[in-house]
């Protein structure tokens, strides 16, 4: 058994890098964590809903971590004209994220009606841009939809969708159920999903009644983890890492009403080398963690002569909390998922 690993530098296809002193704090630990590409989510307040929104926060990540590349989204909304999505095309941008209203973290921008957004659909299989879901439908007693199932009932959009628009690239984002990476596999190969770190470790149990593992779509049951573990394992080119890393103040995720959000970034690689060593299957983790994201997003693949990150097999304790730069609040902290508990592997260098 080898005590290093030399991998790629990773690629995070999804992740909340946020604004203000959270921006100035957490960006600086993508590269942290293993990850050199990351695909930033535009759920700001406001949110990025134009094309030099999102390039001028591209610029001001740039500043922050000048050796990472910032993958840059847009937030659907009426402001998303087919013209917007020429003009962000021809701009560099790659996605458009959607939010259904209501559902987690500054989603009350969201969307109610995807059919009024078909034109702008159809304008960016036109452009070849990325379609990103946040795949849950909103809570409704009436219809008997909770966080429980809101995922499920999401899967009849995500089909109606592909069907409307094949040629569309389509990712579902965060899945946590084995009816959403049965329902990916059974489409075509416009249609991937992504899959957190912390969704692999932890099922409901582990988050009611623990704040910093409450994120949005929840942690479901022992059987749907096993689907992601099992899809994992496979090494399935349409599933692939995308963190969903979210950071919230300590306070935040605290209060009555706990925020969303898991906060994996400074940790991200060795946390995902330490469960695909649990797994039985670390020969996957380059696939997962580089390969087959990159692949899907058309971008180069990452050469065995390019830069790379050597992990050892060295106990590393997760910090307790991490404190927000220049914070107006005293002691304002951010808690990391598995906050004081050991992993397996830690990055020793990386060029």
């Amino acid at each position: 058994m080898s005590d290093s690993i030399s991998l790629p530098w990773a690629s995070d296809f999804h992740c909340h890098l946020r604004q203000g002193d959270m921006m100035d704090t957490v960006v600086p630990m993508v590269e942290q964590g293993g990850v050199r590409t990351v695909l930033a989510m535009p759920n700001l307040t406001p949110p990025l809903t134009t094309t030099q929104m999102a390039v001028d926060y591209g610029t001001a990540l740039q500043k922050l971590a000048p050796s990472v590349h910032f993958i840059l989204t847009l937030y659907l909304s009426p402001d998303l004209t087919p013209e917007e999505v020429a003009k962000a095309a021809a701009a560099g941008i790659t996605a458009v994220k959607v939010y259904p209203s209501g559902v987690t973290t500054n989603s009350d921008w969201g969307v109610l009606d995807f059919k009024v957004y078909y034109p702008t659909f159809q304008a960016m299989q036109d452009h070849n841009m990325v379609l990103c879901l946040h795949g849950e439908c909103p809570s409704d007693a009436k219809k008997g939809i909770c966080i429980l199932n809101a995922e499920e009932r999401f899967l009849a959009t995500l089909r109606e969708l592909h069907q409307e628009f094949p040629r569309l690239r389509i990712v579902l984002e965060h899945a946590t159920t084995k009816a959403a990476v049965d329902c990916v596999k059974s489409l075509g190969d416009t249609v991937a999903c992504t899959i957190t770190a912390h969704h692999l470790f932890i099922t409901i149990d582990d988050w009611a009644g623990q704040p910093h593992h409450f994120c949005k779509p929840v942690a479901k049951y022992p059987s749907d983890r096993d689907a992601l573990q099992d899809v994992v394992r496979s090494g399935h080119p349409r599933f692939f890492l995308g963190s969903d890393s979210a950071p919230h103040p300590r306070r935040f995720k605290q209060g009555e009403r706990p925020a969303a959000g898991v906060f994996t970034t400074p940790i991200l690689v060795p946390l995902m080398a330490t469960l695909f060593e649990r797994l039985g299957c670390l020969d996957k983790l380059e696939a997962f963690i580089s390969t087959f994201g990159r692949a899907f997003y058309q971008l180069p693949a990452a050469s065995s002569s390019g830069p790379r990150l050597v992990l050892r097999r060295k106990v590393l304790e997760i910090p307790e909390s991490y404190t927000i730069n220049d914070s107006a609040q005293e002691a304002d902290v951010v808690v990391p998922f598995m906050a004081k508990q050991e992993l397996a592997w830690q990055i020793d260098s990386g060029c």
